[in-house]
């Protein structure tokens, strides 16, 4: 395949998966495997991290009015009923804390859990049918959300979201949307309100994440295929550019679409599809050594 395709077929498949709830990181293992490359080679590794860089811009960008209201309002909030400890933007932080902490002591399990397509097939199995089965029970009409308004989040949903966000991490395939979203649900957040949650808490954790992977990276030179050992021409520099420019494109345009796309539907399409997905990879992975 044409190295430039290739490039772009990448970053769609990032931008496209990295904030849908269907796991950015299972996504893209199967295009490891279909396409036959290696995101363990030095210069894959760094284009894996560029154009995770290209989603990642998205999300600031996408959300500036949101942020901008509330570096305005801080610490009390547009209708001064928050204090330091409440706004949205400490319980964002707070959140990250909660995901950041288990993640980095439970590093080995993860990185065990990120070489198993098999592991990955389960996790978007289970983790469409748990999702099916919570947007079903925690729709409008079975059971009315108590929080509506992101300044309206409390505490304790914030601890429990970074919680449920640190279950993704140990367990790729779980989509880290998919595990904030649900969990927002599940604490009385509406869909709109846990979806936007979900976006605003990835900022700092895929910045984080997105870093720490780097240092492992440039750290890993001894192995010999680390970052410090790649040397990039005009041709990878291209391909890099080419990946995350797609790559912050769809993004972009993925989540303006969603934020559309719940005020009207729920995530039911979404677990279907994660269902489906998965059940096909644990058959693909029965019968080819992956």
């Amino acid at each position: 395949m044409n190295d430039y395709l290739l490039a772009a077929i990448l970053g769609v498949v990032e931008g496209l998966t990295e904030f849908l709830p269907v796991s950015s990181t299972a996504h893209l293992r199967i295009c490891e495997a279909l396409l036959g490359i290696s995101l363990a080679d030095g210069y894959w590794k760094m284009f894996a991290i560029v154009i995770q860089v290209g989603a990642i811009l998205s999300l600031p960008i996408y959300f500036r009015r949101t942020l901008g209201e509330f570096l305005t309002h801080f610490p009390r909030g547009p209708r001064g009923d928050r204090s330091l400890l409440t706004h949205p933007l400490t319980l964002i932080l707070i959140a990250f804390v909660f995901t950041a902490v288990p993640t980095l002591l439970l590093t080995k399990l993860i990185s065990e859990n990120l070489g198993s397509v098999v592991a990955m097939a389960r996790a978007l199995l289970i983790g469409g049918i748990l999702m099916w089965i919570v947007d079903v029970f925690c729709s409008a009409e079975s059971r009315p959300p108590r929080t509506e308004r992101l300044d309206e989040i409390g505490l304790l949903q914030a601890i429990w979201i970074g919680l449920c966000q640190a279950l993704s991490a140990i367990f790729p395939g779980t989509s880290r949307s998919m595990a904030t979203i649900a969990g927002g649900q599940l604490s009385g957040m509406s869909r709109p309100v846990a979806l936007e949650f979900s976006f605003l808490l990835s900022i700092p954790t895929m910045v984080a994440a997105t870093g720490f992977d780097l240092l492992r990276a440039i750290m890993s030179a001894d192995t010999g295929d680390g970052l410090g050992t790649v040397r990039l021409d005009l041709h990878g520099i291209s391909l890099l550019v080419i990946g995350g420019l797609f790559s912050f494109i769809v993004a972009y345009l993925t989540v303006a679409w969603l934020m559309g796309w719940v005020r009207r539907h729920g995530f039911a399409p979404f677990a279907i599809y994660r269902i489906l997905a998965g059940a096909l990879l644990l058959i693909y992975s029965a019968h080819f050594a992956v």
